[in-house]
C-alpha cells in the first residue's frame, strides 16, 4: 500500500502542479509552491495518518470515485465537479499571469489558515466517520451505522465543509479574486451531491432520519 501511496501522491501532485504553473506562465511563482508544498504535506500526514489508524477507510478512499455500479446521478454530479475543479484551478493562474486581481500578503496568510482548517476538518471526519468513502452508497458489507460523534455533532457533512474552508483559502492564497467568485459554481455541486448523498442516507440506512431531525444543519451551522 505503501508504494500506492507514494505514486498517487507523486501523480496527484505533479498533476496539480503542471495545471496550476502551467496555466500562471510562472515556473517560480512563490505562492504557488508554497500552496503546492502546504497542501502535501497536510494530505500526506492525512494519508499516513489514516494507515495507521484506518488503514481499510484509507484504502476505500484510494480508489476511484466513479465506479460502475456508482448511481448515474451521483456520477454524473462527480465527473463535473472534477471537471469544473480543474478549470477553477486553470482560472487561478490565469489570474496570475494577467494579473487580473490579487490580494495583499495579509490575505494570502488568511487563505493559508483557511486551508490547514479545512484539511484539519477532513481529518476529524475521517477520525469520527470509519464510513466515510468516495461514493455515495450504504456500506451493508460493513454493518455501517450512523455517525453522530466528532463534527458530526455540528453538521451532517463535515468533510463538505472542510472542502469549502479549502477552496475559500486556495483562492485567497493564490490571490485570485476571480477564483474566489467562482467557489459559487463549486458549492452549488457540493451542494447537489450533497442532497443526493442525504436522500440515500435517509431512505436506506436505519436511524438517519432521526438524526437529521437532530442535527439539523447540513454544512454551516445556522445556514443550510
Amino acid at each position: 500500500m505503501l508504494r500506492r501511496i507514494v505514486i498517487q501522491t507523486a501523480i496527484w501532485f505533479v498533476f496539480q502542479a503542471v495545471i496550476l504553473l502551467g496555466a500562471a506562465g510562472d515556473w517560480t511563482w512563490p505562492q504557488g509552491w508554497t500552496y503546492l508544498g502546504e497542501v502535501l504535506v497536510l494530505t500526506s500526514a492525512t494519508t499516513f495518518g489514516l494507515m495507521k489508524t484506518d488503514p481499510e477507510l484509507l484504502k476505500a478512499r484510494m480508489s476511484s470515485p466513479l465506479k460502475r455500479n456508482q448511481r448515474p446521478k451521483d456520477r454524473s454530479i462527480m465527473m463535473v465537479f472534477f471537471a469544473a475543479y480543474v478549470g477553477w484551478f486553470v482560472l487561478i493562474g490565469l489570474d496570475h499571469r494577467f494579473m487580473w486581481t490579487g490580494t495583499p500578503l495579509l490575505v494570502e496568510i488568511l487563505g493559508a489558515a483557511l486551508i490547514g482548517a479545512g484539511l484539519v476538518l477532513v481529518w476529524e471526519t475521517f477520525r469520527a466517520n470509519t464510513f466515510a468513502t468516495t461514493q455515495v452508497r450504504v456500506q451493508t458489507e460493513r454493518a455501517q451505522t450512523v455517525v453522530d460523534s466528532g463534527p458530526y455533532r455540528y453538521i451532517r457533512h463535515p468533510m463538505y465543509a472542510g472542502m469549502a474552508l479549502f477552496v475559500i483559502g486556495t483562492a485567497l492564497m493564490l490571490g485570485s479574486l476571480w477564483a474566489l467568485a467562482a467557489t459559487v459554481l463549486l458549492f452549488v455541486l457540493l451542494a447537489l451531491r450533497t442532497l443526493g448523498e442525504e436522500q440515500v442516507l435517509k431512505q436506506d440506512l436505519a436511524g438517519y432520519a432521526d438524526y437529521m431531525t437532530k442535527t439539523p444543519w447540513r454544512i454551516v451551522p445556522g445556514v443550510w
